[in-house]
């Protein structure tokens, strides 16, 4: 259900902006919540009654909205990048 701090590294060396970039950036963190969410859908589709779960999974998704809307307020092109990139629509 949760990721494992490897495969959150290997997210985070793929989506950080700079060298000293340790998953602090907006699109490493949408890219780390982005597989956290994905995870979380598929323990859903298992348990829907789980109703903590889906609250969690709701919070996740308004962060990653949030943090889309800032990524795209600074800079259009890195948007359009980032949710082809993670295979997210607008």
């Amino acid at each position: 259900m949760s990721i494992t701090k490897t495969r959150k590294q290997e997210l985070i060396t793929e989506y950080k902006t700079t060298d000293v970039d340790n998953g602090g950036s907006a699109a490493a963190q949408v890219a780390v919540l982005t597989e956290r969410i994905r995870n979380l859908t598929e323990h859903m589709k298992n348990n829907h009654k789980d109703k903590h779960s889906r609250r969690g999974l709701l919070l996740m998704v308004n962060r990653r909205k949030k943090l889309l809307a800032y990524i795209k307020k600074n800079s259009v092109s890195e948007y359009e990048e980032l949710i082809k990139k993670l295979g997210l629509r607008k």
